[in-house]
């Protein structure tokens, strides 16, 4: 518990992997107890390899492998993803992730939510600043593969938690976009309005956020430090996720107000200008979507 007040303003970055690793629920609070748990773990995962991944040919999985392949180099950071290495760990741990939760399989959206765990346990084994200008290759065949594995799991865990955003249809996604709306009509009413008065649906410009967790929306070094936060949060990457977003949308209230034709405002929603964002922007999204949670969370009516 302490540890997550903490870290709810933010990890410091030497000590991110092993916070990370714990707020997820992966590594026991118990310090003896850890050394065996991620021994077992990232044994249990090389066996899954070992039992499934030769099956990614066979007819019944070949569309999921399939998907997976075209997906992975149109992730970002480009120069990161676009190293064979990092191709070959992604595809093992999203093909694995598949085939051990049948009932939703592999679905666009779930491929982004294997950056960030990969990103921050790497930064312990590197020497530069940015992880995108690492060479992977460079890295200890042993050190990747324990990346891997607590990558797999930190993702699996993120992803029992919000596992209805990505089954058929992905009712958890149509209902939170549709959270969404409500919610900035009572926040906002004005933006509300004008978004319907243009047409501009919610489910154009917020499907997105919610299927990426805003991963496509700000750059990843705001990404990783939003999941400090989600993963502090009870219910970070759902409940928290969605008064966010509902911040992220009011934060740009001068400029949507301002455009009076359809096509401009969604055009803008779907290319907002955060690529010089950093921790300070973040942290006032993250401020005035804790204000929103508080102020709007329990009053009546607002889940209907």
């Amino acid at each position: 518990e302490e540890l997550r007040k903490l870290s709810w303003s933010g990890i410091p970055k030497p000590v991110r992997p092993i916070t990370w690793k714990l707020l997820s629920g992966y590594l026991p609070a118990n310090v003896d107890r850890r050394p065996a748990t991620l021994q077992r773990k990232q044994k249990e995962y090389f066996a899954f390899i070992e039992h499934y991944y030769d099956s990614r040919n066979d007819d019944v999985h070949q569309d999921t492998y399939r998907q997976i392949h075209i997906d992975i180099p149109r992730m970002s950071p480009e120069a990161l993803i676009l190293q064979p290495k990092v191709t070959e760990i992604f595809e093992r741990i999203l093909f694995i992730w598949a085939i051990r939760h049948p009932a939703s399989g592999y679905v666009q959206g779930i491929n982004d939510l294997v950056t960030p765990f990969f990103v921050v346990f790497m930064c312990e084994h590197i020497e530069e600043e940015e992880v995108d200008a690492a060479d992977v290759s460079r890295v200890p065949a042993d050190v990747l593969r324990n990346v891997e594995a607590d990558t797999y799991w930190c993702m699996s865990k993120l992803l029992d938690g919000i596992q209805d955003n990505y089954t058929f249809a992905q009712p958890g996604i149509q209902m939170k976009v549709k959270m969404l709306e409500e919610l900035v009509s009572r926040i906002d009413e004005p933006v509300h309005r004008h978004l319907e008065q243009h047409e501009v649906r919610y489910l154009q410009f917020a499907f997105r956020w919610m299927n990426n967790l805003l991963m496509r929306e700000v750059p990843l070094r705001c990404t990783v430090r939003l999941w400090d936060t989600y993963q502090s949060e009870p219910d970070g990457f759902s409940r928290f996720h969605l008064y966010v977003c509902a911040a992220f949308l009011v934060r740009w209230r001068k400029e949507v107000l301002e455009e009076r034709d359809f096509q401009e405002l969604l055009l803008f929603l779907q290319n907002l200008p955060t690529a010089h964002w950093g921790d300070e922007d973040v942290s006032l999204l993250l401020a005035e979507a804790y204000r929103l949670k508080f102020a709007f969370a329990d009053a009546p009516n607002h889940y209907k």
